[in-house]
């Protein structure tokens, strides 16, 4: 008989941001853990049960990545910042439906009992998300359903997937919209990093005097949620009793130019300025409607941003200053805020493909 405590767990996206947290999270609570992706964590040891490098857009690497599991957190995606989402519909839309259709069935083939969804504010419809001074996004304004792009479609897609899931098979599935989240231990160069990431790469890279580029006015806005409320919030919700999608983010909105003055404040730098340029910006504006939150949860992240923002920039101050001497990183083609900070893609490498590789939870895997 299985309980609680010897459950089996699946994090998918294991090898990205919010998934090694959440395996780290997992793990402190008692519970076994295999994690899935394409490559290890990079910026710390990976501390599952199992870590198995799998290709998640392969119907048959899911069924064995979800074999003997009894939870589901499915976290896997390509995706990265809103100059990668901009210019990579198909390529997003393709990867991520096979991602999403072939994990949920293999966990139902499998015998999974729960599911859990990573969805994404992406969802909502931009003429909702026109003005800077956005209403907050609640969970039913999602339909009629618009989103800007394709990455918001497929993420949509999957929420009725899931719903269906429930309807049909009696798998108990859950779906968590994430708004923006950042932390420390991410992607913060490449073109891939999201705005809070690539905004404190660029202040730590910034001489005294120096300056900071921006896509836009940066008068665009956006809430953002510490990797560590987001964590314990899709544990609680994955212990819950509900069904419908929910908001997980802050509901405390800022501008891109405010977001950019606190991280050149934590630097102690003098004389930063911004320089605002062209480039993709995403929405003029959102933030999350945490309403259904608190009512569902009876919780709700607590985390500031000056707060969050502090370990953060120190890590990736760390980072910057210890990489070899090499040319400069691409000037600021990655400062606009994506939808959320995921977990880093079960599909961006091919090679991967049919390759499980089990790494002990002690070894070190930093690259």
């Amino acid at each position: 008989m299985t309980t609680e405590s010897n459950l089996r767990m699946l994090v998918t996206g294991a090898g990205g941001f919010i998934g090694h947290h959440l395996v780290t999270s997992l793990k402190q609570r008692g519970y076994w853990v295999r994690g899935v992706d394409t490559h290890p964590p990079q910026y710390t040891a990976g501390n599952a049960d199992e870590f198995e490098l799998r290709d998640l857009r392969r119907f048959d690497e899911c069924l064995l990545a979800t074999r003997g599991i009894d939870h589901v957190y499915a976290l896997a995606a390509d995706m990265g910042g809103m100059g990668f989402i901009s210019a990579n519909h198909a390529t997003i839309l393709r990867n991520n439906a096979l991602i999403n259709i072939h994990t949920l069935e293999a966990a139902r083939m499998n015998g999974a009992s729960r599911y859990l969804f990573s969805s994404s504010a992406c969802v909502y419809p931009e003429h909702l998300q026109s003005d800077a001074d956005v209403r907050p996004l609640r969970e039913q304004d999602a339909y009629p359903a618009n989103p800007q792009d394709a990455y918001g479609w497929e993420k949509l897609i999957t929420e009725r997937l899931c719903l269906e899931y429930t309807g049909e098979y009696g798998l108990e599935t859950r779906i968590v919209r994430f708004h923006n989240i950042y932390g420390p231990y991410g992607t913060y160069d490449g073109g891939r990093e999201k705005a809070p990431a690539a905004l404190c790469r660029k202040v730590a890279e910034a001489e005294t005097g120096g300056e900071v580029e921006i896509w836009g006015d940066g008068q665009q806005t956006r809430s953002f949620c510490y990797v560590d409320d987001c964590v314990e919030g899709i544990y609680r919700l994955m212990q819950s009793n509900y069904r419908e999608p929910l908001n997980l983010g802050s509901e405390d909105m800022v501008t891109v130019n405010e977001l950019a003055r606190m991280i050149i404040g934590l630097s102690g730098k003098g004389g930063v300025t911004l320089r605002h340029v062209d480039g993709p910006q995403g929405v003029r504006g959102r933030n999350s409607d945490n309403h259904q939150l608190r009512k569902v949860l009876g919780w709700e992240p607590s985390v500031t941003l000056s707060q969050g923002l502090e370990p953060t920039y120190r890590w990736i101050e760390k980072q910057v200053a210890s990489r070899p001497p090499r040319a400069a990183a691409r000037p600021g083609r990655d400062d606009q805020p994506a939808s959320r900070t995921q977990s880093g893609s079960a599909s961006r490498n091919d090679s991967a493909a049919g390759k499980a590789v089990a790494v002990n939870a002690a070894t070190d895997l930093h690259r």
